[in-house]
């Protein structure tokens, strides 16, 4: 049978719906952006709202973020879920497609076959109705009228609601005429569309149109497929005949089918889900394990051991992790007996060389009184002796409290106490080396009272090692005592200006026997180990030790204690780079070339004044790359000699091997640099 038009089915994208694709509503018209657009980029007045909003959204997202983060388990059975979601829904749309097709190319064929035969038989009838002669026109019409409800009555029987027949008149649009029949209740003027009536009446093929029948009574509307074509009654008259077959069964066994995908594909994406789960959770168990028995060897339990069954990989992971953490114990073990037998050996000797360190010393001073009496060159001995045997009971005492501090048996003795007294007794023991050295030490800061707990003995053996240093260092210079006391701290800062640190050294200055330059002589007859104890004193007292230093341009020791003990430390009142660096210095001094050159523009008369230009930003003073101990953070901080000296104190380039201090105190061990530097500067 031939049809006229290709019959589109329902949701077909190739369907002729007869209307002509209008502009797009997506678009603007002016071209002009929304306005909630620029209100979010006004930072004073969508900033804010939005920032708020964000921070409401994102409060109740955070622990679930977080577990996502931190959770394997659950980011590889989620992964897998959305995954086999993702896997069942194209299946599904691919079964549902195939179904559906197959239904209606089904149902198709049978209703073309059927109305086919319709068609022919309504033909045949035609042909054999003989016509009655005589009538007038209307008598003509009402004849033809009825002709066609006997039709539609005798083509509608044999359907048993497998379809329904509608006669349609040919000279009128209204389906609602008088020569308008249909079986089985249907409406012909909302069941039939004009685009079909359309076709139907300008060709001669057979022509169809999928839509949905509706009814006259109360029945519900159904899906269906309507054939059409144009005839002939018996009177000539040409005449419109359809075919209307519901398609309700067909949609109903396509909801059946839906149903179950739907079902099944649910109840294979949980099964699916906890596979996975059983499955990562053989892998990600022994996994968790070997990280909290990792943890609890890092907090020093190192008998814990994984158990290990099976032979797989995650088996052999086991093995080698408690192969791992045995190996581990035995070295620690090794390592801590080798310590121990260190630290005894140097506490036992030390005690041991006290006896004849004093039989020695007592001998030495009976010819140390009696060197008058001598030639010149035996009382030099006796004096080079006298001034020896200090400097090794010097070296004695602070090998006994570097082996206290390596014993953990150093106790602290706190107590409320002023700063600045124990800097005046600072300086008052050091004026003599002072004076030798021309060296004037001026105190900052002293006005107000600068109180913490502490011990007063070990802070004024750490504040007499860095005064020592200064004045030793400073090459004559002016050495800078500067107190502070802000929140919940106190520092003492000692600035010199002497040779300074060179990049790296602040972080190996506190290195136990460490010198910066080996050639350079002890005038003070220091051990080395002064920095040492010193940076030991401080994390006993839960504050900082630190160090900065440019060459050329002299050093700064800061040290930071808390007022309260056991109070942590969040910054420094003193920053640990001081305002007359050389870095500072330039760009203070690029500031003020930059403020000269804004007030040197004329300012301009009349009313509009245009913008004034602004002028390039001076380049900042060269950097050279530090150590990358002494970063920000670390507490030390090394800046590179410039090629220019521009302080006009001097420029030195050798760098002063600081170990030597009158109090047996030598610039040494220690990383008490690994604090965090205060805010009080921005680096």
């Amino acid at each position: 049978m031939s049809t006229g038009s290709a019959a589109p089915k329902p949701g077909d994208p190739g369907s002729r719906t007869g209307r002509a694709a209008g502009p797009g509503r997506g678009g603007s018209r002016s071209g002009r952006p929304p306005r909630g657009g620029r209100l979010l980029q006004d930072g004073s007045r969508g900033g804010p709202v939005f920032r708020l909003f964000a921070r409401w959204i994102r409060r109740p997202l955070l622990p679930a973020v977080r577990l996502w983060r931190r959770n394997i388990q659950l980011r590889i059975v989620a992964g897998t879920l959305l995954m086999s979601l993702g896997v069942v829904l194209l299946l599904g749309i691919v079964v549902i497609g195939q179904v559906r097709n197959g239904l209606l190319d089904a149902k198709e064929k049978a209703a073309q076959s059927q109305a086919a035969g319709g068609f022919s038989a309504a033909q045949d009838r035609a042909a054999t109705t003989p016509s009655t002669p005589g009538q007038s026109g209307g008598g003509r019409d009402g004849a033809s009228v009825n002709w066609r409800s006997t039709l539609v009555e005798q083509l509608a029987s044999g359907g048993q609601s497998a379809f329904n027949v509608v006669a349609l008149s040919l000279d009128t649009g209204d389906t609602a005429s008088r020569g308008a029949r249909a079986s089985g209740e249907v409406d012909p003027a909302t069941s039939i569309p004009r685009d079909l009536r359309y076709s139907v009446a300008q060709g001669s093929d057979t022509f169809q149109k999928f839509t949905r029948i509706h009814y006259t009574s109360s029945k519900a509307s159904e899906p269906g497929l309507v054939i059409g074509k144009r005839l002939n009654d018996a009177e000539g008259t040409q005449y419109e005949l359809y075919y209307l077959f519901p398609l309700t069964q067909e949609e109903d066994s396509l909801t059946l089918v839906k149903g179950t995908l739907a079902t099944a594909g649910l109840f294979v994406v949980v099964l699916l889900g906890a596979i996975a789960w059983l499955m990562v959770r053989q892998v990600v168990t022994p996994v968790r394990m070997a990280a909290g028995i990792a943890e609890r060897l890092s907090a020093g339990r190192l008998q814990e051991r994984m158990k290990v069954t099976g032979e797989d990989d995650i088996a052999r992971l086991g093995e080698a992790f408690n192969k791992m953490a045995q190996n581990l114990q035995l070295k620690i073990q090794q390592l801590e007996e080798l310590s121990r037998m260190q630290r005894r050996f140097v506490s036992d000797v030390s005690h041991e060389l006290r006896t004849p360190l004093t039989t020695v010393r007592m001998a030495a001073d009976v010819i140390h009184e009696a060197r008058v009496d001598f030639d010149p060159v035996t009382a030099r001995s006796a004096e080079l002796l006298g001034d020896q045997l200090d400097r090794f009971e010097s070296l004695l005492s602070d090998l006994l409290e570097i082996s206290r501090f390596d014993a953990g048996a150093a106790a602290l003795e706190a107590e409320p106490i002023d700063l600045r007294q124990v800097v005046r007794r600072v300086i008052g023991g050091a004026e003599p080396l002072a004076e030798r050295k021309n060296t004037r030490i001026v105190v900052v800061g002293d006005q107000q009272p600068v109180v913490a707990e502490a011990d007063a003995r070990r802070v004024e053996r750490v504040l007499r090692n860095l005064v020592v240093n200064a004045v030793e260092h400073g090459e004559g210079r002016d050495v800078v005592v500067k107190l502070a006391a802000a929140g919940g701290a106190v520092a003492v800062a000692v600035r010199d200006y002497g040779v300074g640190l060179k990049p790296g050294e602040a972080t190996r200055v506190f290195n136990r026997f460490w010198r910066a330059d080996p050639a350079r002589a002890r005038t003070t007859g220091g051990t080395g180990l002064g920095l040492s104890i010193a940076v030991e004193d401080a994390r006993l007292h839960g504050g900082w030790l630190q160090a900065w230093g440019e060459p050329g341009g002299g050093s700064q020791f800061r040290l930071t204690l808390p007022r309260t003990a056991d109070e942590p430390l969040r910054g420094s009142p003193i920053p640990l780079e001081p305002e007359d660096s050389r870095r500072n210095r330039e760009q203070a001094a690029g500031r003020a070339r930059e403020n000269e050159r804004r007030a040197a523009v004329p300012a301009q008369s009349g009313g509009h004044r245009a913008g004034l230009p602004v002028p390039p930003r001076l380049p900042g003073a060269p950097r050279a790359a530090v150590d990358p101990t002494a970063l920000p953070g670390s507490g030390a901080r090394v800046v590179a000699r410039a090629a220019a000296d521009t302080d006009g104190r001097g420029t030195d380039t050798a760098t002063a091997g600081r170990n030597g201090d009158a109090d047996g105190n030598d610039r040494g061990n220690g990383n008490g640099n690994t604090e965090r530097e205060d805010g009080t500067r921005g680096r």
